[in-house]
């Protein structure tokens, strides 16, 4: 049967923002591939998936189009969606290591997914984080591969001598000039004295200037680039560079929005990985539109999941794929036993200071990465030597909160993965934000960059419509308050520290009366838990690691015990990243649509 719905597709840019309300087709029955999520992963799969004129694509997203949306589109604005109907804004459990209180998690409901809401910022990840990937069972995926997807997903626009007078620098070697997505610095940021100050100021901490971050080396001072589109001085989102453009262009592409994605459908419903040669075949997706209609779209080749670190582990639950004593719960035949489906869950912790100036600073946001030396100082191998030490009870301690879901050997290895990169290889574990104000304010967002804290997602009803429960087990772990009350200290010296001292008149948070100068780290340690937010960044519920390792897709991004449904998402990155991740994400899903073409060629 064939429904009546709301479809974007064949649409020229210019005039999409006029048409989207009135046009409507109806859907097919059946697509070659079904990508549910249009976010910053989805789209950029369905992208490359349509290049071939012969292969049909089918986008389920949940949210609607914001091409228009002025809280999207202003880069001055960002922030202002936040909150609002295109944030899915998932609360977590109360978090019992941090005043039992609940966070929200703000990901984007949106055409473009959290690219429509995020801060635009364009940092990728250190090179050995990536090398990481491979060291632990993934085959291919290291720095040198990814980099040329960084390269090909990137449309850098160069700052010109303005921007540059303003704080932009960049290395030409490290960026792509002929990909979708826009990247770029805003316009009509005048000249001034703050880069050299803050960049004066950080030297004399030990922390160097760098011309550019995304060459796979990201310790120290930089103005980060954005995802804007620098000539018109919008914000340039998945949907703008990925398929917008495309739209007149493809007509064997379609996006449904408006549109839940319920579960997977199986193509026999009594075949289990138990009873057929270790792996199941996807059918399609069930879906629910807006006026509850409920219908399934078939899927010729592949099903791949693009909905994020919460729902693309929720929606492999509802589908049966994941722990048996969670499906058992709600009665969800079990399809697939994967115990680590929403497990590994990483997030970090932010908080910030503010300090009042004397007077009006204007120009970029910029950014100070510290490893842990830079920290901790003559204490790093004292505290190295007590992180190595405390590994096999970080791993017993997450191992028996995921309820032996996740293994307590294997997280120590992986463990010692993260701890050789934060005091072997010296990444950074810390990035502090200068963000100048209109007014006399300044504001330094802060956070710890790689907490060992494993938490989950799960659903908590075999109803679709039901928020899955989210538990990043914030502070659960020394090392976690250590990083963060350490990163504390160190924004504080940065504003005591000339000449960046000379501008400060006072400290209004956390201030000295509330964490006095020489404060005990249970004084910051209360403070920090009092005032901390997430920052927004969770990654590894359906992690790419070999299945021993308790990973839930290999390294073709294949979920163990199905044949052709993947996961091309936040939530495979295995171990969390010191840059933001959309840049990698769009890498990720740049070289995850050549292995979808790859395998279904060699078919």
């Amino acid at each position: 049967m064939l429904f009546c719905v709301r479809i974007l597709s064949v649409l020229p840019l210019v005039a999409a923002a006029t048409s989207l309300s009135s046009r409507s087709s109806q859907q097919q029955s059946q697509y070659d591939y079904i990508v549910v999520g249009g976010g910053t992963s989805g789209l950029v799969v369905a992208n490359r998936l349509s290049e071939d004129p012969n292969v049909s694509v089918l986008v389920i997203e949940a949210g609607d189009s914001v091409l228009d949306n002025p809280n999207v589109t202003d880069i001055n604005a960002a922030g202002l969606a936040i909150g609002t109907d295109i944030d899915w804004q998932y609360e977590t459990t109360n978090q019992v290591y941090a005043g039992n209180r609940p966070q929200v998690l703000h990901s984007g409901k949106a055409l473009g997914g959290s690219s429509t809401i995020n801060g635009m910022a364009y940092a990728r990840a250190e090179d050995v984080q990536i090398d990481a990937w491979q060291a632990i069972g993934n085959n291919g995926w290291n720095w040198t591969t990814l980099f040329p997807y960084y390269l090909k997903s990137e449309h850098y626009q160069s700052p010109n001598s303005m921007q540059m007078a303003a704080g932009a620098s960049y290395n030409p070697k490290y960026h792509g000039f002929d990909g979708l997505l826009k990247v770029g610095y805003p316009r009509d940021r005048p000249p001034s004295d703050l880069p050299s100050i803050l960049n004066r100021t950080c030297e004399s901490l030990g922390i160097p200037w760098s011309v550019d971050v995304n060459g796979g080396k990201m310790r120290g001072f930089n103005y980060l680039p954005l995802t804007v589109d620098s000539a018109q001085n919008i914000r340039e989102d998945a949907a703008r560079a990925y398929y917008w453009p495309f739209t007149s262009l493809r007509p064997n592409i379609n996006v449904l929005t408006n549109t839940r994605a319920d579960k997977i459908v199986w193509e026999n419903e009594n075949v289990t990985t138990a009873s057929k040669d270790g792996s199941i075949v996807a059918d399609g997706v069930q879906i629910t539109m807006s006026n509850g209609t409920v219908s399934v779209i078939r899927a010729n080749k592949e099903v791949i999941l693009s909905a994020g670190s919460v729902r693309s582990p929720a929606l492999l639950e509802l589908s049966g794929v994941g722990n048996p004593r969670i499906l058992n719960q709600y009665n969800i035949t079990v399809k697939v036993v994967l115990p680590t489906v929403g497990e590994n869950l990483q997030d970090q912790m932010t908080n910030e200071a503010i300090v009042s100036t004397n007077s009006s600073l204007i120009g970029y946001n910029s950014v100070a990465y510290a490893s842990a030396q830079d920290l901790f100082g003559d204490m790093t191998p004292s505290v190295a030597a007590w992180v190595q030490n405390s590994l096999a009870d970080y791993a017993a301690a997450v191992a028996n909160a995921s309820q032996g879901s996740m293994n307590a050997t294997v997280l120590q290895r992986l463990f010692q993965v993260q701890h050789d990169l934060i005091f072997k290889n010296q990444v950074p574990v810390a990035e502090i934000v200068f963000i100048p104000t209109s007014s006399t304010t300044f504001i330094s967002p802060y956070w710890g960059l790689l907490p060992f804290a494993r938490g989950n997602v799960h659903i908590t009803s075999a109803d679709p419509a039901q928020q899955p429960a989210v538990n990043p087990n914030y502070f659960m772990l020394g090392w976690d308050n250590q990083q963060q009350i350490a990163t504390a200290r160190f924004t504080r010296r940065l504003f005591q520290t000339e000449p960046l001292r000379g501008l400060v008149v006072n400290e209004i948070q956390p201030g000295l009366e509330t964490v006095p100068e020489r404060a005990s780290d249970i004084v910051w340690e209360n403070w920090i838990k009092a005032s901390y937010r997430s920052n927004f960044h969770p990654v590894g519920t359906a992690a790419m690691m070999p299945r021993s390792l308790g990973g839930v897709v290999s390294d073709r991004l294949v979920v163990y015990g199905t044949s052709n449904v993947r996961v091309v998402d936040a939530s495979v990155l295995p171990f969390q990243l010191c840059g933001h991740l959309t840049s990698t994400l769009y890498a990720v899903a740049e070289r995850a649509s050549d292995m979808v073409k790859e395998d279904a060629a060699a078919l």
